[in-house]
């Protein structure tokens, strides 16, 4: 394995996050929409965050709910956080109301309507996004940027409800919104170029890092996400405990692996009582109300302080489930299994155009879902440890599950001697 220096990964991941900003197929004088006011639709954790960057970067912002219940909850939750930051020193105790006042709470879509930007933040459901969306277009005046913030649906059928798909775009914020640096800017099939112009200047002014991408499911980042997800998913069906592939993956320098993020998030998200979904382990975990970090119980067990303890309860469950007796599983192969089918995603994110460049991926991946720093990205841990490695690992885990086939690119590389970072596809295109 060839490991770079620290200053290597360092000018890496400088020049990564410089390129990103680069939209070749741009012009250069291309005009920027005049953004003033900012609507946000949805004021629950999503929402209000949103709103936050867009408040404290000086932008008026009108927030929609249901409901004035739902929107006095999200309004007290955005203050309670311009609070602490206040009481913790980061900005003077008067900021909290000058930035307050910049909201402006409503409980109807159409009282959006002379917003220059408005940002749907609801459940992601395309039902509701579509019906939403076909609402805008009936309200909103000519010229404003429709935006969604789904992250994984398909933009262009949501712009399709529209009259003006030119104007929609994705902005795929992340969790929580007015801490995470990343910002998936979704260029869709019909989105104007001054449309993207806008979104990426803007991503600047709310001091985001911005990647432009296409349209595929989960876009760059959940996609690869899902890929890692479905292998760490797989490892348990074979008897090795979430625990042990969570520190597998905590040792290779992720702060959480896939069981404790599950947790972290709720276990419940897209469940209801009684549901069979494709993950039965969740739902037997649910029905006993194990439904992660907020009930003291999910995949592991919680203390007081929120420390997570492996389960004797979920261990059960999964021999119950599985039918399979526990294994122990080295954390190199674990590893191995999880991290190689990323790289293999992330290529044929590359090969099918919807990412502008590799290093975009490692700045997403950096920036958005906590891959270790001192491993760069996952296209800059492939070259690290070499396209036929990866490429073995795949030939086995895609004889398993031709979802897992190796990419032709990766293929090439592994013949070749290539690095994944050089992979040049021809750019994103819509």
């Amino acid at each position: 394995m060839n490991s770079p220096s620290e200053v290597e990964t360092g000018a890496y991941i400088a020049a990564a996050g410089k390129a990103a900003w680069d939209v070749p197929d741009l012009p250069a004088n291309t005009p920027l929409r005049e953004i003033k006011t900012v609507g946000i639709i949805g004021a629950g954790t999503m929402g209000g965050g949103i709103a936050m960057n867009f408040a404290t970067a000086g932008f008026d912002v009108r927030i929609v709910e249901t409901t004035q219940e739902a929107l006095d909850r999200g309004l007290a939750v955005v203050r309670g956080n311009y609070q602490r930051s206040a009481d913790k020193g980061r900005f003077p105790q008067d900021e909290v109301e000058t930035r307050m006042a910049r909201f402006d709470g409503r409980i109807a879509l159409a009282d959006l309507a002379e917003c220059d930007l408005v940002i749907e933040a609801v459940f992601e459901n395309m039902d509701l996004k579509r019906k939403i969306f076909t609402e805008l277009d009936r309200v909103m005046k000519s010229g404003a940027i429709l935006a969604t913030n789904t992250s994984a649906l398909n933009i262009d059928e949501i712009a399709s409800m529209t009259k003006r798909p030119e104007d929609v775009i994705g902005l795929h914020f992340f969790s929580p919104a007015n801490v995470m640096k990343l910002l998936e800017i979704v260029r869709a099939k019909h989105t104007a170029d001054d449309v993207v112009a806008t979104c990426m200047s803007l991503a600047g002014d709310i001091n985001k890092i911005a990647t432009l991408v296409g349209v595929c499911p989960g876009f760059v980042g959940n996609r690869i996400l899902f890929a890692r997800q479905i292998q760490a998913n797989k490892l348990v069906y074979q008897g090795v405990m979430p625990w042990d592939v969570d520190a597998a993956l905590n040792a290779f320098g992720f702060k959480m692996g896939p069981f404790q993020m599950s947790d972290l998030a709720g276990l419940d998200i897209g469940w209801s009582k009684g549901a069979k979904t494709d993950n039965p382990i969740r739902d037997a975990l649910c029905e006993l109300d194990r439904r992660g970090q907020k009930t003291k119980a999910g995949f592991y067990d919680y203390d007081d302080a929120r420390r997570p303890i492996p389960s004797d309860v979920t261990a059960g469950i999964i021999r119950d489930i599985t039918g399979a007796q526990p294994s122990k599983m080295s954390a190199d192969e674990i590893v191995e299994i999880c991290i190689y089918p990323m790289i293999n995603e992330a290529v044929k994110i590359l090969e099918e155009n919807k990412a502008q460049r590799p290093s975009d991926i490692d700045v997403v991946w950096l920036n958005g879902y906590g891959w270790p720093a001192d491993k760069g990205g996952p296209m800059f841990y492939g070259d690290r440890v070499g396209a036929a490695a990866v490429l073995a690992r795949m030939e086995t885990l895609g004889a398993e599950d031709a979802a897992f086939s190796p990419a032709q690119a990766l293929r090439a590389l592994a013949e070749t001697g290539g690095k994944f970072v050089d992979i040049d596809t021809g750019g994103l295109k819509v």
